[in-house]
């Protein structure tokens, strides 16, 4: 898979977890401006999904399995949108907090995935 890939995604879920921490530390809901971050972020994992399934269908295949590599790759698409979704849900400060959470667990599946492929 593609290690400078895996790289900005993890940096821009990082860099989106500090966004929403610095809006939950100043009191503040996710705001428009966070859901467009999160698009970006989510963008990126879903070019990220494709490569991966693409790479999987050429034969290439990742170093710790198949099965739990597509499902880290799932896992990881999916992360996004359903902090995004728990977010929209409570519109305070502790929807802030879920984005970052939402930021921080996607850098820690992107890790995993370059660990799971063989980096």
């Amino acid at each position: 898979m593609l290690d400078a890939l895996t790289l900005v995604t993890g940096v821009a879920a990082l860099l989106l977890a500090l966004w929403c921490g610095w809006a939950a530390f100043r009191d503040q809901p996710t705001k428009d401006w966070h859901f467009i971050g999160m698009a970006v972020v989510l963008l990126l994992a879903l070019v990220q999904l494709v490569i991966g399934i693409v790479a999987l269908a050429r034969g290439d295949r990742p170093a710790q399995g198949t099965t739990i590599f597509a499902a880290y790759l799932l896992g990881a698409f999916a992360c996004i949108p359903a902090a995004g979704f728990m977010s929209l849900a409570e519109r305070t400060r502790w929807g802030s907090v879920t984005a970052a959470a939402g930021g921080i667990v996607l850098a820690v599946l992107e890790v995993r995935l370059y660990d799971i492929w063989g980096g």
